[in-house]
């Protein structure tokens, strides 16, 4: 059976109302955020979600973030600490989700949960995000728009290698400027606890008062409290290494600074966190196709390098390999 096609949706006026009206009739649509490519579908509808998990060959207990156009919406599905008001207010719209209690009668699927008692939720900062949130007036469960598992794409050409065939459309939005998923907040406690580190460091969390994040205790079971936090993510096909200063011969050595002569791909020549972090899925992409051991310089544990290593570390994880139900294309209803 052949695949359908993914159109690919300009990013103006049109290709916005085209991505609100697949939204709205259950389809999938891969939008840009200032952090990842995220794929949304309606967070309301069952079948809508469960597309996500089988474009994705998403395990079903892993939760998705839901992503809202502004915080009264927040509100409306979930009760908000002190802390969490906080945050919002320093760092909403952006790359920040907050783990909270849901509301009674929230209305969402119980698909976006995995069954837990709260919910993640963002507000994008992307301003095409924003307009077909606004444009399609609910709520968007909107996991990285890869294979589940697999780098995370800051290009709708990562989409489209990635899941082509399997959604219904990519909004084309360029570049994405962070480059790392967001920053991970659980506020469901009295204080905030730092789930998985991500576009707003640590450090300027600690700068709202009454909100500096705690570290998180262990798991318990398999199941994440929180989306992006299974050990193997982001992973390349190939294998990985970290901490590397001299390569193997035939590894793709992935430098960082201006300590890494020969290495030849880089995260940032000179050695600059943030251009590293935007940079970080892409280079990953690139050092993947090139079908070689992959080889990552040493990247300092401050700033946004805790989210860089951390997303390192999963990449470079072993993987598990479940056994999988045969793969099928996604077809809107």
């Amino acid at each position: 059976m052949d695949r359908p096609t993914t159109q690919q949706l300009s990013p103006d006026a049109t290709g916005i109302a085209q991505a609100a009206a697949i939204l709205r009739r259950g389809g999938l649509v891969a939008l840009p955020t200032e952090t990842v490519y995220g794929l949304a579908a309606d967070a309301r509808c069952d079948r809508a979600v469960a597309g996500i998990f089988a474009a994705k060959d998403r395990p079903r207990f892993n939760p998705l973030i839901v992503h809202l156009a502004d915080t009264d919406a927040a509100r409306a599905l979930a009760r908000f600490t002190p802390a969490a008001e906080a945050l919002a207010a320093a760092f909403w719209p952006g790359p920040l989700t907050l783990v909270l209690p849901l509301r009674a009668g929230h209305g969402l699927s119980p698909l976006v949960t995995a069954g837990l008692d709260s919910v993640a939720l963002r507000l994008p900062a992307h301003p095409l995000a924003q307009a077909v949130l606004r444009a399609f007036d609910g709520p968007l469960a909107a996991p990285s728009a890869n294979p589940s598992g697999r780098i995370s794409p800051t290009t709708a050409a990562h989409v489209l290698a990635g899941l082509s065939g399997r959604i219904d459309a990519v909004l084309d939005g360029g570049a994405c400027g962070v480059g790392l998923e967001s920053t991970i907040l659980d506020c469901t406690g009295a204080a905030p606890v730092l789930l998985r580190p991500g576009g707003v460091p640590s450090e300027a969390l600690a700068q709202v008062p009454g909100a500096a994040p705690q570290p998180p205790a262990p798991e318990a079971g398999d199941a994440p409290r929180a989306p992006g936090m299974l050990a193997s993510h982001y992973a390349p096909r190939a294998a990985l290494r970290l901490n590397v200063r001299t390569p193997e011969p035939g590894e793709v050595w992935i430098g960082f600074g201006p300590d890494c002569p020969g290495a030849a791909l880089t995260l940032s020549p000179q050695g600059d966190l943030t251009e590293a972090a935007a940079a970080l899925f892409r280079v990953l992409h690139a050092a993947d196709a090139m079908g070689r051991p992959i080889a990552v310089a040493p990247v300092p544990v401050q700033g946004l390098g805790q989210a860089i290593n951390d997303r390192l570390a999963r990449a470079a994880h072993p993987r598990p390999t479940p056994p999988r139900a045969p793969r099928t294309p996604h077809r809107a209803p």
